[in-house]
């Protein structure tokens, strides 16, 4: 029986009897990988984050993510402290996760994976990407008034970014408190792109509008402006505007600086191949590994159930839908003054969720019209929208960092 009752100890049986929070966090890893898995809802993203949610609140394993306080000043303790004490997890979330390290490692894969030249031929949508951005601020204001802290606000209303490494980014700096939560916002919403932009089109949109063809429009109204070396301007392209952004806005280029080198890489060609694959293949997927695990780790049930982190599911959802109606109401204002028309799909595209977007507003539009292949006119506002929000990560930390 002793032996019997060692064994039993030595399992988490009974503490996760005593604790029914850590149970139900448990069951929200296991629809979070149904997500991730059979779903095929970003899995890259969601299936490690799962993870790192399931792993973490397993008593007795001790891999979950401890933030910080005046009472165990975990942030003062070298790494191999923080390892020693509280377990490897920990050590990776304060060398990888706090330091913000990650998410500009993203944004230079991410660089390294998108094609700028949608955006480049079709400039005057890439607009629509800027009026996207409406949801982060308008949550904001909502949040404070709410009771949130400003910085807390900002973090929350940078979802409507559509972004999960500028949310995350942002949080850390701003909000590191409610990072956990806010990061599982920002990428179950970005998962959940195929569901929310068609909700929202139905509700924002008309039939007719949803048939504006844009190669039709294009032979109408042809444009005047004819670019002769694109290669050039692909590279010259990231030079220039991430120049302009360090002056203008130097807090966004860790990630816009990142996002354009990245792409500058890219453009580059053969010379800086191995840059490039490396940047795009074996950084971004060992990066996206590390930040999915121990920003799931952050979940557990203490920091996880509580109101106020509910309160910030909810914003999450209202920033994201607010962003795609803004580009979607900035692209019938626009429709109102000009004999070009364009797609409200372009609009609905002005966020992050890189080419997720794009391809939904794509299919939105093929339903409606066969021939209505918008996939290169939505990537322009799509590309603009990741710029977009980096930028106005920038702009709120310089505000309130």
């Amino acid at each position: 029986m002793e032996i019997l009752r060692s064994l039993y100890d030595m399992t988490s049986f009974s503490e996760i009897a005593q604790s029914p929070g850590s149970l139900l966090m448990i069951l929200l890893a296991f629809g979070l990988l149904y997500l991730g898995i059979a779903k095929k809802y970003e899995p890259l993203l969601l299936v490690p984050i799962a993870f790192g949610v399931l792993i973490a609140n397993f008593p007795g394993g001790g891999m979950a993510v401890i933030q910080a306080t005046s009472e165990n000043h975990i942030d003062e303790l070298n790494l191999l402290e923080i390892a020693k004490k509280h377990g490897i997890m920990n050590m990776l979330y304060y060398a990888l996760i706090k330091t913000g390290l990650l998410p500009p490692l993203i944004f230079m894969g991410v660089g390294a994976m998108t094609d700028f030249g949608p955006m480049l031929r079709n400039l005057r949508l890439a607009f629509f990407g800027a009026a996207a951005q409406i949801g982060i601020f308008t949550v904001l204001v909502s949040a404070v008034l709410l009771g949130f802290d400003i910085k807390q606000a900002a973090a929350l209303g940078i979802i409507g970014g559509a972004d999960g490494p500028t949310a995350i980014y942002t949080s850390i700096v701003l909000a590191p408190e409610l990072l956990g939560p806010i990061a599982i916002a920002a990428y179950s919403y970005m998962a959940l792109v195929p569901v929310i932009i068609p909700l929202v089109v139905r509700y924002s949109t008309t039939k007719k509008e949803l048939k504006i063809n844009m190669k039709e429009q294009d032979k109408l109204y042809p444009s005047n402006m004819e670019i002769k070396n694109m290669r050039a301007l692909k590279i010259i392209f990231p030079i220039l505007l991430g120049s302009i952004t360090a002056i203008l806005v130097p807090s966004s280029i860790p990630l816009v600086g990142m996002l354009l080198f990245g792409n500058l890489i890219k453009e580059i060609g053969s010379d800086t191949g191995r840059l490039q694959k490396a940047a795009s293949e074996t950084i971004m997927n060992t990066a996206t590994i590390f930040l999915g695990l121990t920003i799931g780790a952050t979940m557990t049930s203490e920091s996880f159930l509580d109101s106020k982190t509910l309160l910030i599911v909810l914003g999450g959802f209202i920033a994201f839908s607010i962003s795609i109606l803004g580009g979607i109401v900035a692209v019938k204002i626009y429709n109102l003054f000009s004999k070009k028309k364009i797609n409200p799909l372009i609009g609905a595209t002005g966020l992050s969720a890189v080419p997720m977007a794009s391809r939904v507003a794509n299919e939105i539009a093929l339903k409606h019209d066969r021939n209505n292949h918008l996939l290169q006119y939505a990537m322009s506002s799509n590309i603009s929208g990741v710029i977009g929000s980096a930028i106005a990560a920038g702009v709120l930390i310089s505000f309130l960092g």
